[in-house]
């Protein structure tokens, strides 16, 4: 089979690789019928996390169970399913608390941009539909496994009600899954940090109330303007750095909640600011097990069209492309067609 390696730095490379097979009986084989490129991904490509030994890339997936191990109960060949980039047995007490992603036996996905891949603890991890779905569905379905999942679980974090006012920060992928997340769960106001028209347009259609372009100061200056100096109810930090984080600190109104998903690069607090603020923060790796059922149900009813996000659609081999383009801005997202 084929799949993608990262060595360096910019160097990423489609690659005869062995197919991979159960190591475990609680493993399943799939065939990968999309995968994509994450915002997470450009971390190590663009040199931000270091590169100690080659990487097989790729954590978000849907496709069709070609084996299973001897303990797998759930699943089994011949199913389309779609599963979590966090690996979890959907047993264990954190399991039971909705918190998936602290799974006393998690794993974290790997290699997934690739024609076939193994899920572990594919019981607790893997969640199949009833019929295999319209190939238009495909992206949506993808969508779930990661950005939607991701951005869903800010919005849940961060307590959006209906009528609140929710203030999004970034618009990459999981940023404008948060707005759609927000104006499903009645968002009365939802204002998404935006500087990029593709991204503005397609935020208004996942139901953004407002686009703020300015950012640091200036945009916190205007989200103050907007919400009579009061700030927000709601704040989902889509992003991961120091100026998204203070951005989303000082656009929450106190006693909001802040859910942060964004992986934290250089982000540092200052506790005698925080205690001050009164602002409440969850977040982390998304517990994206607990939504699969309620959205894939969302996605299979035609309710939403998170697939929209992947605004260029290529092969996985052309999967340099896919990276190049996202980390020059060219694409929002890259959908990898297997």
């Amino acid at each position: 089979m084929f799949g993608t390696i990262m060595y360096a730095p910019g160097d990423v490379r489609y690659e005869e690789l062995p197919e991979p097979t159960i190591l475990k009986p609680t493993d399943a084989i799939i065939k990968l019928s999309a995968t994509c490129v994450c915002g997470s991904d450009l971390w190590p490509y663009r040199g931000a996390n270091e590169i100690t030994a080659p990487m097989h890339m790729g954590h978000e997936y849907c496709g069709v169970v070609v084996d299973v191990g001897s303990e797998v109960k759930t699943v089994k060949p011949g199913q389309f399913v779609v599963g979590s980039f966090v690996l979890s047995d959907n047993t264990c007490p954190h399991c039971a608390h909705g918190f998936h992603s602290s799974c006393e036996q998690r794993e974290f996905m790997t290699g997934a941009q690739a024609q076939f891949a193994r899920v572990p603890l594919a019981d607790g991890t893997l969640v199949a539909t009833d019929e295999h779905p319209a190939d238009d569905l495909i992206p949506s379905l993808l969508a779930v496994s990661d950005a939607l999942g991701t951005g869903w679980y800010a919005a849940d974090a961060a307590r959006v009600q209906a009528g609140s006012t929710v203030v999004v920060v970034g618009d990459g992928a999981v940023g404008l899954m948060g707005v759609l997340a927000a104006k499903q769960m009645g968002a009365g106001r939802i204002i998404a940090m935006s500087r990029h028209k593709s991204r503005q347009d397609l935020a208004l259609e996942y139901g953004a109330t407002d686009i703020v372009a300015e950012r640091g100061e200036d945009g916190i200056a205007k989200i103050k303007q907007m919400t009579n100096r009061v700030g927000a109810d709601s704040v989902l930090e889509c992003v991961g750095t120091q100026q998204s984080m203070n951005q989303a600190l000082q656009v929450a109104r106190p006693g909001s909640m802040i859910g942060y998903v964004g992986v934290p690069h250089g982000v540092t607090f200052d506790g005698q600011n925080l205690f001050f603020t009164q602002v409440g923060m969850l977040g982390g790796p998304a517990p994206v097990r607990r939504f699969l059922p309620h959205l894939m149900d969302l996605v299979l009813t035609r309710k939403i069209n998170p697939g929209k996000v992947f605004d260029l659609q290529i092969p996985l081999a052309d999967v340099a492309e896919g990276y190049k383009a996202m980390d020059e801005r060219r694409a929002i997202k890259t959908l990898l067609r297997v």
